[in-house]
């Protein structure tokens, strides 16, 4: 792949992931974030953490199946951005949510279990955030980069849980995140 393809792509991926977040933007300017804002921006922000987290674990199979080599050039990135919106997520939860009432947060972590399970998955990308780069991984070494690194199915799988369990009756589209995690 050339340098230009592969930039190309990225920008692509860049301009897809910010995308929601443009969306978020205006209609938080035009006043459109239905009746409860909070409940919209905290279920938008976790729903796209999803979605491009599913994406960043699809890229290593696409590469294996397909012989295709661009995948590899997105993983990163696309599970970059699956932590900083799961950060979002968690922000918007804590400030606008809670408004830093640490008691009650950790109340509510120990109460609902789907919140458990989310608190799981965002604790599981720390780290896979943290050693990301190329210096991690020859610190940590290639094989014990890789052990660490699988550890994104585990946080793909329990956010798929805690959307699974957050769900309200008749809705399907956690039914479809976790057919994509489990393909």
């Amino acid at each position: 792949m050339t340098r230009r393809v592969r930039l190309a792509l990225k920008s692509a991926a860049w301009a897809a992931c910010l995308a929601p977040l443009g969306w978020l933007a205006y209609r938080f300017a035009t006043g459109d974030l239905t009746a409860n804002p909070i409940s919209f921006v905290t279920t938008t922000l976790g729903d796209w953490t999803l979605r491009i987290l599913l994406a960043s674990l699809a890229m290593t199979p696409l590469r294996i199946v397909f012989g295709l080599s661009w995948p590899v050039a997105l993983r990163r990135l696309l599970g970059l951005f699956a932590f900083f919106y799961v950060c979002l997520h968690f922000t918007v939860w804590i400030v606008l949510d809670f408004f830093f009432d640490w008691p009650r947060m950790w109340e509510d972590i120990l109460k609902r279990p789907y919140i458990t399970v989310g608190m799981l998955a965002l604790l599981t990308l720390v780290p896979l955030a943290a050693t990301s780069t190329a210096g991690m991984v020859r610190r940590l070494g290639a094989r014990t980069w890789t052990r660490l690194h699988r550890l994104a199915y585990a946080a793909g799988a329990l956010g798929c849980l805690h959307f699974l369990w957050l769900t309200k009756v008749g809705r399907t589209d956690q039914y479809w995140h976790a057919a994509a995690l489990v393909a």
